[in-house]
């Protein structure tokens, strides 16, 4: 696959929004736009936390693709917002299977980036009869080697956003600061929950992309941030829920025959690039795209390209 030749699709609107009762407590958004009569391909957001966003669209071929996007639980348009009870990895595959059935939808191609991507693996492995194939973006497994390189070691090249997560709490909560700020952000007050969450939502933000991003002066929606941080810092606390699953001898084992690309940033410090490299080699078959002028965000636009590049391919895959 080249890089820096494919451009995201114009904008696209729906032509269906609707919601989904999955269970007592939670009901789920999702979207269908592109054509109608096309391949079904279902796009899987990271975080844990942050919703989709019409942008994501843009990935797909909206005359070749019948693209569904879903907000997970506890995010974007779902609701209740921020709610983090009933919220498991398994808990959004099973949501993730029953849009496709509710759809009529046989059998459609995967897209996931960053948590997206253990989603999308952990959906593969439940549901492989129902999957055409993968499409991966800054692979990660929850993995304790990953936890601790976004929870600690990353400073090593970001010491001044890890600075700034640590001198908001007080000093003697420094040491762990991941159990501090989930104090703060499940607090009942919001004047101490939202501004901790833009805080920790902010470190994250900062270390997307290779090169500094333009300031974004877009006002910040409280409610929203408040949601986002809640739900990462949950499934974080839990390890995701993947536990002591070992997911890549599961996809060496189960998904050896199905049709993956992988895309990932050279200088990703957000998903080290060595789990992309160690899920390619449990996956010999899979293509592997290293951008190497890229860090984590799917909107670089090496990655974008090959993003566009690999949904291209997947024409020729039907």
């Amino acid at each position: 696959m080249q890089t820096d030749i494919y451009k995201l699709y114009p904008e696209l609107d729906t032509f269906k929004e609707s919601t989904i009762k999955v269970d007592d407590l939670h009901e789920i958004y999702y979207e269908v736009c592109g054509n109608p009569a096309g391949v079904p391909v279902v796009f899987l957001h990271g975080g844990p936390g942050s919703g989709c966003n019409p942008t994501q669209r843009r990935f797909f071929d909206p005359k070749h693709y019948r693209i569904i996007l879903l907000d997970q639980r506890g995010c974007g348009r779902s609701k209740p917002l921020g709610e983090t009870s009933n919220n498991t990895i398994d808990d959004l595959v099973h949501d993730i299977d029953l849009i496709r059935t509710h759809l009529g939808i046989d059998r459609w191609l995967v897209f996931g980036g960053s948590w997206g991507s253990t989603l999308g693996i952990a959906y593969a492995l439940k549901h492989t009869q129902h999957v055409t194939g993968l499409i991966l973006r800054g692979i990660f497994l929850s993995r304790d080697s990953e936890l601790n390189w976004f929870l600690n070691d990353v400073k090593s090249f970001y010491p001044e956003p890890w600075e700034a997560l640590c001198d908001y709490l007080p000093a003697h909560s420094r040491a762990n600061p991941i159990n501090a700020y989930e104090k703060l952000i499940f607090s009942d007050d919001t004047a101490i929950s939202i501004p901790a969450a833009i805080q920790w939502n902010q470190f994250e933000s900062s270390i997307m992309t290779l090169l500094p991003r333009p300031s974004n002066e877009q006002e910040v929606n409280g409610a929203v941030e408040l949601a986002r941080a809640r739900v990462q810092i949950h499934y974080i606390q839990q390890q995701c829920f993947v536990g002591a699953r070992d997911l890549l001898a599961e996809a060496k084992e189960k998904l050896s025959h199905l049709p993956t690309i992988i895309v990932q940033g050279r200088y990703d410090m957000v998903c080290p690039p060595i789990t992309a490299w160690e899920l390619k080699r449990a996956m010999p078959h899979a293509e592997l795209q290293f951008v190497d002028d890229a860090g984590h965000s799917a909107m670089e636009s090496g990655t974008t390209s090959a993003l566009i590049a690999a949904t291209e391919k997947f024409k020729n895959l039907d």
